[in-house]
């Protein structure tokens, strides 16, 4: 999440706020009234935040920042007794969502955000943010950790978002385990969200690989877990993370899941974000992403004259394959999406995923801007 360093002041606990750079009289002890010139905090806002170090201090919570660029109305922020304001939800992002937990049930060997063992529920916390969300907003996400460790908590968030947010879809990932539970299953689909999709990550046609990618016997539980909820007609999603430890199996991987799982909605290919434990094991799992072009080209292909969707996520166009490039998606959340030099002046910039913050130092050695291109982008 996006996160600017401010200096608070008359805050102890953390406040959580839907920012306004309007003044109101009435309903606004949800809201952060934002104004760079004001001279004391406002009264009855959840905090002020401003630009002036010399603020009259009348006992409320007030954050002095450098400036107020970064903040648009609508903006949902957290701001804590060390003055960090982070950014919970963007309201011109296409990428927000909620973290159910950060404990995980696997540690896989390239998650890029470790799990914690202990935490306090974030359930209420959750549940405000989301009441804080705009009616208009087309997606969200529910993420991890693993989403289903917090129980039927999860079903909680699905029926809130669903009262509060009637027309956004919502996405969940999680590793599938837990719906190896039949009962479990029913009661996502019982939640009856009119654009729901469950996306899960599977590393290997063969069990064993998958368990050692992600560090616990559970190959067998995530696809009793994805058989589970298609027979509940749930929308679902696989998805791929494609390292030195994946990327050569990967047309036999698509040939089994297009046999095993013709059910899927899509198929998602990813490559790798380098943070996190991925970092930790780099030298076990980095390849550079154009070496994998003839395995990723064959899979994708294969799924593609099948039938079935597949997706190509956190790619750079200029090292594809022309003939995929039409599957590759704008994945990177707009926080953490960057573009280097070699970027400058490429004519495929504006439908490229660019890349990771993670990834700035260590990406494909084949960057290069395209100049021109022979036929528009589609499949």
């Amino acid at each position: 999440m996006k996160q600017l360093q401010g200096k608070s002041f008359n805050i102890e606990e953390d406040v959580v706020g839907r920012i306004t750079f309007r003044k109101k009289m009435f309903h606004r002890s949800n809201e952060i009234w934002v104004n760079k010139d004001a001279s004391s905090p406002a009264f009855g806002y959840a905090a002020t935040i401003t630009t002036k170090d010399t603020i009259t201090d009348r006992g409320k919570p007030y954050c002095v920042v450098d400036n107020v660029d970064e903040f648009h109305e609508g903006d949902v922020v957290v701001i804590n007794k060390q003055g960090e304001i982070i950014f919970v939800y963007e309201i011109k992002s296409n990428h927000n969502a909620i973290m159910a937990t950060e404990r995980c049930n696997h540690r896989c060997i390239m998650c890029p955000q470790p799990p914690i063992l202990q935490e306090k529920d974030k359930t209420a916390f959750n549940l405000k943010l989301i009441s804080l969300f705009d009616k208009s907003t087309q997606e969200i996400g529910i993420t991890g950790g693993e989403p289903t460790l917090i129980g039927d908590n999860l079903f909680v968030l699905i029926n809130h978002i669903k009262k509060e947010l009637p027309k956004t879809a919502i996405s969940i990932l999680s590793n599938g385990v837990k719906f190896a539970d039949k009962e479990y299953a029913m009661k996502l689909a019982r939640c009856r969200h009119h654009d729901l999709q469950i996306d899960i990550p599977l590393f290997s046609d063969i069990a064993k690989e998958h368990n050692r990618i992600v560090g616990a016997k559970t190959f067998y539980k995530t696809v009793q877990g994805l058989y589970n909820l298609a027979l509940f007609h749930q929308r679902i999603g696989i998805r791929i993370v494609v390292h030195k430890q994946t990327y050569r199996r990967l047309p036999q991987f698509a040939d089994y899941i297009y046999h095993n799982f013709p059910f899927v909605a899509q198929v998602a290919f990813m490559q790798m974000e380098t943070t996190g434990l991925a970092k930790e094991n780099l030298d076990q799992l980095w390849i550079d992403p154009y070496d994998y072009n003839t395995e990723l080209r064959e899979a994708v292909l294969l799924l593609a004259d099948r039938g079935m969707k597949p997706y190509i996520y956190n790619a750079q166009l200029c090292i594809l394959p022309e003939d995929i490039r039409c599957y590759a998606q704008q994945s990177i959340s707009d926080w953490k999406d960057i573009y280097i030099h070699e970027c400058d002046g490429c004519v495929l910039r504006g439908q490229c995923a660019g890349f990771f913050e993670s990834n700035r130092n260590i990406h494909s050695s084949h960057i290069k801007k395209v100049e021109h291109i022979s036929s528009d982008i589609s499949c």
